[in-house]
């Protein structure tokens, strides 16, 4: 596996990207002004991508992390996050992530070393032109949990 940093024409991994956040409108919000990387399996096909945003204050935030369905369970989503934990220790104190609230993703993260932060109250209804549906439950509230990334 090999992971390259994306600078152009970005909008062709849009298909992984809608894995992360399922509206393009969002997607275009952060897409360009973010730094974009992508694994690729041995064959030179995408199977994973994370987008970071660099913050105020010493953090950045992971806007977009995704695995190809075919690809998930085995341990990319984690090597992302330990690539982007790597690749900001010098630059950023901590990476922040939102999320929903779906156990099986705040599991994910909590074991790649996440705690929760605070709730971005009604974020998904807000920014949303429909509503997002995980698990059979509708989503309103976004969780933001962080990771330090130095001690």
């Amino acid at each position: 596996m090999e992971i390259r940093k994306i600078d152009g024409d970005k909008k062709r991994f849009l298909p992984l990207l809608l894995l992360g956040d399922e509206q393009e409108s969002m997607i275009d919000r952060y897409l360009e002004c973010s730094d974009m990387f992508v694994m690729f399996d041995r064959q030179n096909e995408p199977i994973a991508t994370a987008v970071v945003s660099k913050k105020a204050h010493g953090q950045c935030e992971l806007m977009n992390l995704a695995v190809a369905p075919c690809h998930q369970r085995k341990g990319y989503g984690s090597q992302m996050i330990e690539f982007i934990c790597n690749r900001y220790k010098d630059s950023a104190s901590e990476l922040l992530v939102g999320t929903g609230e779906n156990p099986a993703t705040l599991e994910f993260y909590r074991k790649n070393k996440f705690a929760y932060v605070f709730t971005r109250h009604n974020f998904f209804t807000d920014n949303y032109d429909h509503p997002i549906i995980e698990n059979g439950r509708t989503l309103a509230d976004m969780l933001v949990l962080r990771r330090k990334l130095r001690q």
